[in-house]
This record gives C-alpha cells, sequence and structure tokens, in this order.
C-alpha cells in the first residue's frame, strides 16, 4: 500500500483538530495557538503535519476566512481531503468561497453566525458530497419563508441530506419543498 493510502485510513479515524473556544479571531492564529487536546491524539506524517480531515473551529470571534486554505495546508497534511468543518457560533457574516475548494466537504457547520443573504448558500453548489448544513441561528432564519427557501435552493443543489440538524425526508425532497417543516410539525401531520 502507498504511504498517501495509509496517511488516508489514519486521518478518517482521527479527531478533529480542535480549536473551540480559543478566541481566535483569524484564521492565521491557528499557527501560534495551540489546539485543544482529546482522549485520541492526533498522528502527524513524516513531515510532522496532522491526519485529520476535520477542523474545529467554533465558538470563536473569526469574521472572516482570509488565508483558511494556506493555514490547512501548513497544519493538515491533505487538506484536499478536509472533510467537516466546525464554523458555528462565530461573527461570520458570508459564506466564504474559499469553503468550496474542498469537494470532499460533507458537513458544514455554520449555524450561530452572522449569515444575512439567504443567497449565500448558493456558493455551495459546487461541493458534490456536502451531506450536512447546518444554518439556524444565523439572521437569515427570520426572513419569511426561510424553511421554503433553504429546501429549494438546496433541491437545486447537491441536496444535503440534513440541514438545520432536520433529515430531510423523502417526502420533502420530492415535494421540491414546497411544505415547510415547521407547518409539517405543528399539525403533527407527517405523509405515509
Amino acid at each position: 500500500m502507498s504511504v498517501r493510502w495509509d496517511c488516508c485510513k489514519i486521518s478518517l479515524q482521527a479527531p478533529p483538530l480542535d480549536y473551540s473556544f480559543r478566541g481566535i479571531s483569524f484564521i492565521q492564529d491557528l499557527l501560534t495557538e495551540e489546539p485543544r487536546t482529546g482522549l485520541k491524539v492526533i498522528k502527524r506524517s513524516a513531515g510532522g503535519k496532522l491526519l485529520t480531515q476535520a477542523v474545529r473551529l467554533n465558538n470563536n470571534t473569526i469574521n472572516e476566512l482570509t488565508d483558511f486554505a494556506s493555514t490547512m495546508e501548513q497544519l493538515l497534511e491533505y487538506p484536499d481531503e478536509l472533510s467537516w468543518v466546525d464554523l458555528s457560533f462565530n461573527d461570520l457574516s458570508t459564506i466564504d468561497p474559499v469553503l468550496t475548494m474542498y469537494p470532499d466537504l460533507r458537513a458544514l457547520n455554520l449555524h450561530g453566525n452572522s449569515i444575512q443573504n439567504l443567497g449565500e448558500v448558493d456558493k455551495l453548489a459546487v461541493l458534490p458530497r456536502l451531506r450536512t448544513l447546518t444554518l439556524h441561528g444565523n439572521p437569515i432564519e427570520e426572513e419569511k419563508g426561510y424553511s421554503l427557501n433553504l429546501s429549494r435552493r438546496l433541491q437545486e443543489q447537491s441536496w444535503p441530506a440534513r440541514w438545520d440538524v432536520q433529515t430531510i425526508t423523502a417526502y420533502l425532497r420530492h415535494a421540491g419543498g414546497a411544505v415547510i417543516w415547521s407547518e409539517l410539525h405543528e399539525k403533527r401531520f407527517w405523509p405515509v
């Protein structure tokens, strides 16, 4: 087996690189800040880079993702295989296009930020493997028809199986988001 394949197997099983609750304002600060330690240690490649496919940056004060790609390249052995990014509870007002540089991204947590424009979600259309997206707790959630519009946008894109911690049912997928989840929930009506 190749060295890359062995490293990829290790990184699939590795815990996330965890910079949560570190008071980080700028992505470049990851290079000088120590990540949180967990029960399981993240292994390093022969070159000293971390072997993981997940990064946790939640509960900080990040308001832009300048230098995200270059920082990931310096920290991770295979940054192009990043599959999970947690940016929840920061101060992001937009979805930075840099996130679209990671085609293996499967989960993106953006809840509890300052995203105001639902059109920002359209940027994620190029992520073919995106399966989980969280946006609740952003100002866009207060927008009239938020659930309906988000359902339609996601159907037009790669259709994550979960958004805002709600599983997308086959019925909602088929209906094209025409039925808002909250309306179904309030009426206790679930199609068979």
